[in-house]
């Protein structure tokens, strides 16, 4: 996984020192320019340091700390758009969770302005720890709802893989975040279960499997409902969860959702960009980016315009990213949900 978010840390390098005839006209926020930066596959043995050190493309001002700011490169004045404030997991980089989320290769078409930031602390594992952290994604997200507007943001979901999912949940109904977020996607992140769930329903690896070197687990199960509103997409891989996932949902209750519907079959042809190089870890922590299906099961109807939904990925593991079709129906769940926290006094 160090060697496949190298090669990664070189891709966003080089969209990062693009020449100045690479960017497309456009504005500029913190010292990004709007790119498509190309998807480039850095040979493993011939990167240069400053692309394996490469943490973004733009600067947050009052700690000096760099993170990747992308949005649609054809952007309007007063055009509405998602934000999405993009967390990684223990031991990863903004730039691995950039390409195992890739939101960014649908900034065009779901107008959506997404921060994808590095964590501080290295040790023992790079994670999401302690008040400058917590102060650093707050300073990111006023940066991004001052240059782009309040009022223009019409929606902040915050997005999270592993750790970065548990920080997701930590920090949404914090003071700072709970009048702004309208939704957190946990990507492997732990999933708000029903107090008797089984084990093994929120990130559990399959008996006889390896344990990863940063363990998927999810919070408690006992876990105290969170205290704010927002909608909730749960997506994980299905060789992480030994009992699979429970039908019912806490969430979707507070909601009055209806039953779960069905699964929808989302079949994709294309590989994601991120694959486990190790596969001395088994098949729950993940192997070699490929094709793959997901099942997407909606509980429909919810109240206050929320959405609830779970997302499997069938036969894919803890560090395998998502591919381009399961990527779009998140994404478009996402943008039916409410929104508008921000413009309700957040």
């Amino acid at each position: 996984m160090r060697k496949w978010m190298t090669a990664l840390a070189a891709a966003g390098a080089a969209a990062a020192i693009a020449s100045p005839a690479a960017a497309q006209a456009g504005r500029s926020v913190a010292g990004a320019n709007c790119i498509n930066p190309p998807r480039l596959d850095c040979p493993q043995a011939n990167c240069a340091t400053e692309a394996r050190t490469a943490k973004g493309n733009a600067v947050e001002p009052k700690t000096g700390r760099p993170f990747y700011l992308d949005f649609p490169c054809d952007l309007k004045p007063g055009e509405k758009v998602t934000f999405i404030l993009n967390l990684h997991g223990m031991g990863s980089v903004g730039n691995w969770q950039r390409h195992y989320f890739p939101a960014i290769d649908f900034k065009e078409k779901h107008r959506l302005v997404i921060a994808t930031p590095t964590a501080a602390t290295e040790q023992p594992q790079r994670r999401w720890v302690g008040e400058a952290d917590d102060a650093y994604l707050q300073n990111i997200s006023d940066l991004v709802i001052r240059e782009f507007g309040r009022s223009n943001i019409k929606a902040y979901w915050l997005v999270g893989h592993s750790q970065g999912g548990m920080t997701s949940r930590r920090i949404v109904c914090s003071d700072y975040f709970k009048d702004k977020v309208d939704g957190f996607v946990s990507l492997s992140g732990g999933r708000i279960n029903p107090p008797n769930a089984p084990p093994g329903t929120l990130n559990a690896r399959p008996a006889g499997t390896p344990a990863p070197a940063a363990p998927a687990a999810g919070p408690p199960q006992s876990q105290p409902l969170p205290a704010c509103d927002f909608s909730f997409i749960f997506a994980v891989g299905e060789l992480e969860v030994a009992n699979g996932i429970a039908a019912g949902s806490p969430w979707a209750e507070k909601y009055r959702c209806g039953p779960r519907r069905a699964a929808r079959l989302v079949v994709d042809e294309k590989p994601g960009y991120v694959t486990a190089t190790d596969q001395s870890r088994g098949p729950s922590w993940g192997r070699f980016a490929r094709p793959g299906k997901a099942q997407v099961m909606v509980y429909p109807g919810c109240g206050d315009g929320r959405v609830v939904a779970d997302v499997v990925r069938l036969d894919k593991g803890h560090t395998e990213g998502l591919e381009p079709k399961i990527m779009d129906a998140i994404l478009t769940l996402m943008g039916q949900a409410r929104g508008g926290k921000l413009q309700r006094g957040g």
